[in-house]
């Protein structure tokens, strides 16, 4: 039997694998047979290390290097160099953004290091599709001790823990069981609600494809402390990959006898089934996603009574999103006062965010709740790309708000940002830079949640259309005076008046922009200007002759002509062909092309 001289930890989460993960995997394995010591090297595919704009990454143990941005032809150079000769290839280590200092280990670079891991403590450490890894990394050993306890003692855990629900809500999840435990009726349920559909959002897609049996073994505790014999998860179609790894880690947890009858020799019997959203963000809501798995049109009903007492065909149903399980075994292993510990007074524990848009660094990653902003926008997420201005941070994606420059230092809490008109949401965080025009964010996330609306009520249906008419006009430099009142006005009615979550927090992004960046909105009504100069309809583009070269990119990639010029003489643009594809400013490499705002240049 040939001495193990090396582990390859493959990253084979969603991100990577559309970044050619896979061919990396098969050039390395046949870079590995023909340097005769594949016997010699384990290839494991894991879950999401979190760093998803450098993929496809691997790790190599025992040295701990991380290579980042592989490409198949880099296999050979791994395998020739460092698993031969034990030389670092040093040209694909991480490169720090701003200081670009190389970092070989995975645990040095800040993005990782000034993380605390919790739901994420498999991630990029297991193989996802084993169920012995995970029993190796004390794996469904907090399911065995919750089953020597009373269900009352491990809702009391949770209760005294602190942990609160992590889909949006942030409702107390041992309050909830509690409830749901006590309620009257039979047979009664757990779902896992793995319908994430936040745009920018991707951490309960990273937590299934990476460590399903996690999530699982939650929901187990949680059909024994609520006396529930069946769980269903219900996760949108559009994750395959992590449709394929909880079904897998369901057939090995049934063939391992830990779900079904008597389970671990007791009394305990839960079984789970899965099933495929199709896609409608409303679904995410708990009365449409009941309907949904009912078989029925996935619709909101009116609250009391909740789900807790009348959910699933009518009996008591606990539901948690994907994240909120996965904090279970943890809790149950290491104490409701080790979890309560963490994070601040009334928010516990840890939350997983998406970080996405003008950072540096984006990917997964998991903070402490009270962290600031600013150390995860500058610190964890490396910066702001090219030296501009943070501006503004979107959380909790078309439900949530805007945090502005001003709260840079506001620590991301439940109770934090709610005083600023902004909710921790499911944990999407999107970073905007200077760049970026307010109104056109707003537009963009009330166009999202009007086309998710599901038509039910008159108040979400007509009034986020009616703002969203409002949006438009003002983008296209068209508002008028009064757009901003009659914002506020349908946002408010729109918030008071709708049936479900959706359409109560839908004018959030369009409230908090305006509380915060007014002065936007009346540039874009008052002076037909967008001050960010991004809406297409107010900017024209134009040479700057002073720095033209005469080198032709511009006229090269513009896709109808617009740029033009002879050689070795200054190029212009034709702005009655011009299109405002931008093509020409991102490419020129002597920064020749500029945005002027079309009000200026007529005055």
């Amino acid at each position: 039997m040939a001495i193990v001289r090396a582990n390859v930890l493959i990253c084979a989460g969603s991100a990577c694998v559309s970044s050619r993960a896979y061919e990396f995997k098969d050039a390395l394995l046949k870079a590995l047979e023909e340097a005769g010591i594949r016997a010699e090297v384990n290839v494991v595919d894991t879950g999401c290390v979190g760093t998803c704009d450098l993929g496809p990454v691997a790790i190599v143990y025992p040295d701990g290097v991380f290579y980042v941005k592989l490409k198949p032809e880099d296999a050979t150079t791994i395998v020739n160099e460092h698993l031969l000769k034990g030389r670092v290839v040093n040209r694909l280590l991480y490169q720090q953004p701003m200081t670009k200092e190389v970092f070989p280990s995975l645990s040095e670079i800040d993005f990782v290091a000034r993380q605390k891991r919790i739901v994420l403590r498999n991630m990029g450490i297991i193989n996802p599709e084993s169920i012995e890894e995970y029993i190796a990394r004390e794996g469904y050993e907090a399911l065995a001790k919750a089953l020597t306890m009373t269900p009352e003692e491990v809702i009391d855990t949770v209760k005294r823990s602190g942990l609160r629900g992590r889909g949006g809500a942030g409702f107390p999840t041992g309050l909830k069981w509690e409830l749901a435990r006590k309620a009257k009726g039979n047979p009664k349920y757990v779902i896992c609600n793995g319908d994430e559909g936040d745009p920018g959002a991707f951490m309960d897609r990273s937590i299934l494809e990476g460590d399903p049996h996690s999530v699982i073994e939650g929901m187990m505790i949680a059909g024994y402390a609520i006396g529930a014999s069946k769980g269903f998860f219900y996760v949108r179609a559009e994750y395959p990959l992590a449709i394929k790894r909880l079904e897998l880690a369901l057939e090995q947890a049934r063939n391992y006898g830990l779900i079904g009858e008597n389970i671990l020799g007791t009394d305990f019997s839960f079984d789970i089934e899965l099933r495929r959203g199709s896609g409608a963000f409303v679904c995410g809501e708990e009365t449409a996603l009941i309907a949904s798995i009912e078989g029925r049109r996935g619709e909101p009903r009116p609250r009391p009574p909740y789900p807790a007492n009348k959910g699933l065909w009518d009996k008591p149903t606990v539901i948690n999103n994907v994240e909120t399980l996965a904090n279970i075994a943890p809790i149950i292993l290491n104490g409701a006062d080790w979890f309560s510990s963490i994070g601040t007074e009334k928010s516990k524990g840890t939350k997983v965010f998406a970080l996405a848009g003008k950072v540096n660094n984006t990917g997964l990653i998991e903070v402490p709740f009270g962290t600031s902003l600013r150390e995860i926008v500058f610190e964890v997420g490396g910066g702001i790309p090219g030296g501009k201005k943070f501006k503004a941070a979107q959380t909790g994606g078309p439900s949530g708000g805007c945090i502005p420059a001003e709260y840079l230092d506001i620590p991301l809490d439940y109770e934090s940002l709610k005083q600023i008109g902004a909710i921790v949401g499911s944990g999407g965080l999107i970073i905007m830079d200077e760049d970026t025009c307010m109104v056109d964010v707003a537009r963009f996330f009330l166009e999202f949640t009007q086309s998710e609306s599901c038509g039910k009520c008159p108040p979400c249906r007509v009034g986020t259309r009616k703002m969203l008419d409002i949006l438009e006009r003002i983008i296209n430099g068209e508002g008028e005076e009064g757009d901003i009142e009659r914002l506020i006005e349908l946002g408010n009615e729109v918030r008071q008046d709708s049936l479900c979550g959706l359409g109560q927090t839908a004018p959030n992004p369009v409230l908090s922009t305006i509380r915060f960046f007014r002065d936007e909105y009346e540039a874009h009504i008052n002076e037909k200007r967008c001050p960010a100069k991004s809406c297409r309809a107010l900017i024209a583009y134009q040479v700057i002759p002073d720095k033209c070269r005469a080198c032709g990119i511009c006229a090269r990639v513009c896709p109808v002509g617009a740029a033009q010029g002879k050689p070795r003489e200054i190029h212009f643009i034709d702005k009655n062909l011009c299109i405002k594809c931008g093509d020409c400013f991102a490419k020129c490499p002597f920064g020749a092309i500029e945005k002027v705002d079309i009000f200026l240049e007529k005055s």
